[in-house]
C-alpha cells in the first residue's frame, strides 16, 4: 500500500491534530517484517551472551567490550516491547500481548503493568496538571521554589546525572519493576502481569546460575543490564526533556499539539536509529503510536517537513541534561544555573 505512496501524498497540514489522519496510513503491521525484526534482534542477542560468557577466561575486558553491542540489542528488544504494547507490531493482539510478555521477562519489565502506565503517559504527556504517572519528574519553577530547602535538595538530587542515568535505571529495572506501584487499584491485571514476570524471571535466573553459575551470570548479565537500563532511560529523557518542549496546565493543553511539539526528534546517526528502532522519531511516534517501528522512517521520507520540528542531535541532546525546571513565564526548560542567575538579577 505504501509503495505508491508517493503520487498520492496529501499536503502538509498546520495543525497537529490533523497530521493524525495522514499519518494513520502507515499505520498496518506487516507480520514477515515483525519475525524478522524479532528473529535479528533476539538472535544475535543470545549469541552476544554466550560469548560474554565464553570469554570470560580471556580476560575480563573482552566481556565488558561485548557487552556494549549486547546491551544495544537488548534496548532495540525492549522497544520491540514498546510497539507491542501499543499494539503495533503485529495485527492480533494476542500476538502482540505474549510477544510483549516474554520480551518482559527479558527486559526485567512486567508488560501489561508498563503498558497500562505508559498508555497514561500518552493521555497526559506535556498536561502540568497531571503529571506523575510514566514520565520523569518535572517541576515547574514555582514549585521548586515553594518547596523547603530539603524539598529542593531532594528534587536536585532526583535530577543529577548519576542518579538519573546510573543508580536509577537500576533501581527501576531491578527493583521497582517488581511491584506495580501506582496501580495498586488497577484492578488483578497489573499484579498478575507482575507477579508472573517475576516468578518468570526467577526461574530463567536460577537456571542460568544453575548452568553457569552465580558469579558468571552476574560478570555477564549484569553489565548489559545496567547498560541497557541507562540507555533506556537517557532516550526517554530526552525525548520530553527539551529546552523547546511543551508543557501546559489543563485548559490549554491540546493532546495532538503536546504530541507534536513536546517530543522530539532525536536524530541519531543510522547505526544508532536502527538500534533505538527509530524511537527518536518520537513527535511522530505521539502522535500515532500504532505505526510500526520500521515504518517511522518512511513517515519522514515522504513528509520531510516532519524532520524540523523538535530536532535534536547527538550533540545537542547532551544539553538538555542541565534542562531541569518548566519556566511557565518563558514557556520552556531552564537549568539551576538560569534560576539563581535570574533571582541574582531581581
Amino acid at each position: 500500500m505504501l509503495k505508491d505512496q508517493n503520487a498520492t501524498l496529501a499536503p502538509c497540514p498546520s495543525k497537529a491534530r490533523d497530521w493524525t489522519q495522514i499519518l494513520a496510513r502507515y499505520r498496518t503491521p506487516s507480520p514477515v517484517r515483525g519475525m524478522v525484526e524479532l528473529a535479528i534482534t533476539a538472535g544475535p542477542l543470545v549469541l552476544l551472551w554466550f560469548l560474554m560468557w565464553a570469554t570470560l577466561d580471556f580476560g575480563y575486558w573482552l566481556c565488558l567490550l561485548l557487552a556494549v553491542p549486547a546491551a544495544g540489542f537488548l534496548v532495540r528488544l525492549f522497544m520491540i516491547q514498546h510497539d507491542c504494547g501499543h499494539g503495533a507490531f503485529f495485527r492480533h493482539r494476542l500476538a502482540n500481548d505474549w510477544v510483549g510478555r516474554l520480551i518482559g521477562v527479558l527486559t526485567l519489565t512486567p508488560y501489561d503493568f508498563w503498558r497500562r502506565t505508559h498508555a497514561i503517559h500518552h493521555s497526559t504527556s506535556g498536561n502540568l496538571d497531571r503529571r506523575g504517572t510514566g514520565d520523569i519528574d518535572t517541576l515547574t519553577v514555582h514549585e521548586y521554589l515553594a518547596r523547603s530547602r530539603w524539598g529542593r535538595l531532594r528534587y536536585r538530587v532526583y535530577r543529577h546525572p548519576i542518579i538519573m542515568f546510573g543508580i536509577g535505571p537500576a533501581y527501576l529495572f531491578i527493583v521497582q519493576h517488581r511491584l506495580p506501584v501506582g496501580l495498586m487499584r488497577g484492578g488483578w491485571q497489573p499484579w498478575l502481569s507482575t507477579m508472573a514476570t517475576n516468578f518468570a524471571i526467577a526461574a530463567l535466573v536460577a537456571t542460568m546460575i544453575w548452568l553457569i553459575g552465580v558469579g558468571a551470570f552476574l560478570l555477564v548479565h549484569l553489565p548489559i543490564m545496567l547498560l541497557a537500563g541507562s540507555i533506556g532511560v537517557w532516550l526517554f529523557y530526552v525525548q520530553h526533556q527539551f529546552e523547546d518542549t511543551v508543557w501546559a496546565n489543563d485548559r490549554a493543553w491540546n493532546l495532538h499539539e503536546a504530541a507534536l511539539h513536546g517530543s522530539s526528534y532525536y536524530d541519531l546517526p543510522h547505526v544508532l536509529r536502527w538500534f533505538t528502532a527509530n524511537i527518536g522519531a518520537h513527535h511522530i511516534h505521539h502522535l500515532c503510536s500504532r505505526i510500526p517501528c520500521y515504518r517511522l522512517p518512511l513517515v519522514l521520507r515522504d513528509y520531510p517537513d516532519l524532520s524540523g520540528i523538535g530536532q535534536l542531535t547527538l550533540l545537542q541532546s547532551f544539553r538538555c541534561v542541565r534542562l531541569v525546571l518548566w519556566d511557565e513565564g518563558l514557556q520552556r526548560l531552564i537549568s539551576f544555573r538560569e534560576l539563581r542567575q535570574r533571582h541574582a538579577l531581581a
